[in-house]
């Protein structure tokens, strides 16, 4: 399995903090982001973001980034600062 996790504004905007995901699916974070969208139109506006930040195990990363089980994926909005 994969653990998804979701922080910040994303969590909210998904209505959803956390999901697993079969790790047998899914090879890179883009597939699992491209799974994702798919779920509904709200999913797939979040996922289209191209700003959307992603890590694998605690690890920024790009969307090439390889995935394997027990991994965790994390998503979050840009940060900010000022």
């Amino acid at each position: 399995m994969i653990k998804v996790v979701f922080f910040a504004a994303l969590r909210e905007q998904l209505n959803c903090s956390e999901l697993s995901l079969n790790s047998n699916d899914f090879s890179t974070v883009d597939e699992i982001k491209q799974h994702l969208a798919s779920k509904n139109e709200q999913w797939q506006q979040v996922f289209a973001n191209n700003s959307l930040l992603s890590a694998v195990n605690h690890e920024m990363v790009s969307n090439e980034q390889t995935v394997k089980p027990g991994d965790e994926v994390a998503f979050f909005p840009p940060v900010t600062g000022g």
